[in-house]
């Protein structure tokens, strides 16, 4: 017979194991895998901080569909086999119904076969390669442009910056090849003539005879492809080795500000895509809400080099986040189906989804802004 003390420790418990499941339905769970470390780390740690400051504003005005909103967040250390690793973790073991990732084409592409394999849709925040929406991969919804289309937004500048003669300088990976291929066609096709292509190691810091090669084709525009940490790296070389060639980065993931700190004079003159001025928040589609964002990761101290990557964490959570609350539920078929209709007002514009890839089997991709500007005695221009 239990004495009294006994029966109150065993009604607690009994409490618990009944309430312990409920619990653990307070939240609804969107997993983020992203570079933290290793190559892409900079470019990484930014998205993270942005889809965190997304985060704490859905769950400060109430949560979604009355529940806590709780980000899973994976390091898959720049590399693709532990991009995959972080996926089967989030899908498998953390069980989200939903993801964010994975920075890098080459991560993303990694990450796919999972996302059909277990039948949970992913929001691609970065990139940039055509094969991530044109493969047959349903669960994809892609808001950063292709390759191809910042290529085509590009076009018009060709004759305004008086392009004649055009080298390149990637990263051997899809994100560098897709943005290389992209870009010779459209200049080829407005009559540009190509010289030299270089490529290089992600994890490379020595670009001098990829440079030494570019300056002696004697080029007046070097298009670079890379993410910002070699970015640097690149200026400062390639004003040591006293290259003429205007530079031109591509894909958005340049960071200007850092390149101005890290790269001091050797940034001067060079011009970067990105797509979100947060220089000059009423560039933009919706104003309001890019000036709301940069006050808000000014106030935690975040690095103003990352709101050029910063803005597409917080626009890829707000986006399935709205896809949650249309679905009513967070379970994966549903957040799939949504996705399809939302309109969001993001930083970078309006988002929704177009079809891409196989009849039956289409990806989904947004249509996003893109912008060009200049670093200029040290600050950032417009064009």
């Amino acid at each position: 017979m239990l004495k009294h003390g006994s029966a109150q420790v065993l009604a607690a418990a009994v409490f618990m194991a009944i309430a312990a499941p409920a619990s653990a339905q307070e939240t609804i769970k969107i997993g983020v895998t992203q570079p933290l470390t290793g190559a892409f780390a900079a470019s990484g740690n930014y998205v993270t901080q942005g889809a965190k400051i997304a985060e704490d504003e859905i769950n400060k005005a109430g949560g979604v569909l009355g529940k806590k909103l709780q980000l899973v967040v994976e390091d898959n250390k720049s590399n693709p086999t532990e991009a995959v690793s972080t996926a089967e973790k989030l899908i498998t073991k953390d069980k989200v119904p939903v993801m964010l990732g994975a920075w890098s084409s080459t991560l993303t592409l990694a990450v796919m076969p999972k996302l059909e394999e277990h039948g949970v849709p992913m929001l691609v925040e970065t990139s940039s390669s055509g094969k991530i929406t044109t493969s047959g991969n349903p669960f994809i919804f892609r808001i950063s442009p292709t390759s191809e289309m910042e290529a085509r937004a590009f076009e018009p500048l060709v004759k305004q910056l008086g392009i004649k003669k055009a080298d390149f300088l990637a990263t051997n990976n899809d994100f560098g090849l897709g943005a290389s291929q992209e870009f010779t066609k459209m200049l080829k096709a407005a009559g540009v003539t190509i010289g030299a292509t270089e490529l290089m190691d992600p994890k490379a810091v020595d670009f001098s005879a990829q440079l030494a090669k570019i300056k002696a084709s004697g080029g007046d525009t070097v298009f670079v492809t890379t993410a910002v940490e070699q970015i640097t790296l690149i200026l400062r070389q390639a004003k040591e080795q006293q290259l003429t060639a205007r530079i031109i980065t591509t894909g958005g993931s340049n960071s200007p500000d850092q390149l101005i700190q890290q790269a001091g004079s050797a940034a001067d003159e060079s011009f970067h895509l990105v797509f979100f001025t947060p220089w000059f928040p009423e560039a933009v589609k919706n104003p309001a809400l890019a000036v709301s964002f940069v006050k808000e990761w000014n106030a935690r101290g975040y690095q103003a080099g990352g709101l050029t990557e910063g803005f597409r964490g917080w626009d890829g959570i707000t986006t399935i986040v709205e896809a949650i609350k249309a679905a009513g539920k967070a379970e994966p078929a549903a957040i799939q189906k949504a996705l399809w209709d939302v309109k969001v007002k993001g930083i970078n514009g309006d988002i929704a989804f177009i079809k891409q890839g196989p009849a039956g089997k289409e990806s989904a991709q947004n249509v996003p802004s893109v912008y060009l500007i200049k670093i200029a005695n040290g600050k950032v221009t417009r064009m």
